[in-house]
């Protein structure tokens, strides 16, 4: 049996201005699965993809990433960190926090550099990922002049250069046009498609129903209350209800009351 890429048990974690987060916290992620963080806002979502990208760093229990405990310590020794990081993929919900440089081409270089490839390794890697995402029209203009979506390719490129075996992405799709949705929910599609793990949190049930296979539900009190299929997910109206992520409201028409299902976006 595969080893588990993530493996978080009776995790704890909080910030200090706001008091416990998670409490008991537990899940494991497989190899090649899709998975789709389901809550509310609030419900801890965005911490918890922190967590899995050794961003946020858990106060109790035990995470482990490929089989090794992910700890603070850990992380601060360069060459783990290295390691790390060539596995795990993020890509922040809002690209201008992910965009620094003053040029795409070495935006999409950065990373490989820091983990010590090549100058021919690293320009290599940069062309090959910019003809994939079709943004060779792009190399040479800085970052923060470009679309929402542009921007949204360009962070994609900058992480995928890697090559990681899990990708992590926040609310993946906000603020994109439709067209943009599109070339994302395909481009991840077909990622996981050949093996890469995908793990996205949204509230966007669409978005979750197109792309994961897993559903992994929190409360509002930032608990994991449902684990398993998506599908299933997706018809147990009760659930979404009591996480928020859905709503019932009636109104009149002709005498007659209707009932109506609200979807929180």
């Amino acid at each position: 049996m595969a080893e588990n890429i993530f493996d978080l048990q009776q995790v704890g974690f909080s910030y200090r201005s706001e008091g416990a987060l998670f409490s008991g916290l537990n899940l494991t992620v497989k190899p090649g699965e899709s998975i789709c963080l389901l809550g509310a806002n609030g419900s801890g979502k965005s911490s918890l993809l922190k967590i899995l990208c050794a961003l946020n760093y858990t106060e109790s229990g035990l995470f482990r990433a490929f089989g090794q405990e992910i700890t603070e310590k850990q992380m601060e020794n360069d060459n783990f960190c290295k390691g790390f990081y060539r596995k795990v993929g993020f890509v922040f919900q809002n690209s201008d926090a992910q965009l620094f440089t003053t040029r795409v081409w070495d935006e999409i270089a950065f990373g490989p550099l820091q983990i010590g490839l090549s100058t021919e390794e690293v320009q290599s890697r940069v062309n090959d990922i910019i003809q994939v995402l079709q943004i060779e029209h792009l190399v040479d203009r800085p970052p923060y002049r470009l679309s929402g979506g542009e921007k949204k390719k360009v962070a994609l490129a900058a992480v995928l250069v890697l090559n990681p075996e899990a990708l992590i992405l926040d609310e993946p799709t906000a603020g994109l046009d439709p067209r943009s949705q599109r070339w994302l929910v395909e481009l991840l599609l077909q990622l996981n498609s050949v093996g890469r793990t995908i793990i996205i949190a949204t509230h966007d049930l669409n978005l979750a129903h197109v792309l994961a296979k897993r559903a992994v539900l929190l409360s509002e009190e930032h608990k994991v209350v449902f684990d398993g299929s998506t599908h299933e997910a997706m018809e147990n109206t009760d659930l979404l209800i009591k996480v928020n992520l859905i709503d019932e409201f009636t109104h009149t028409h002709e005498q007659n009351e209707h009932m109506h299902m609200y979807i929180h976006g």
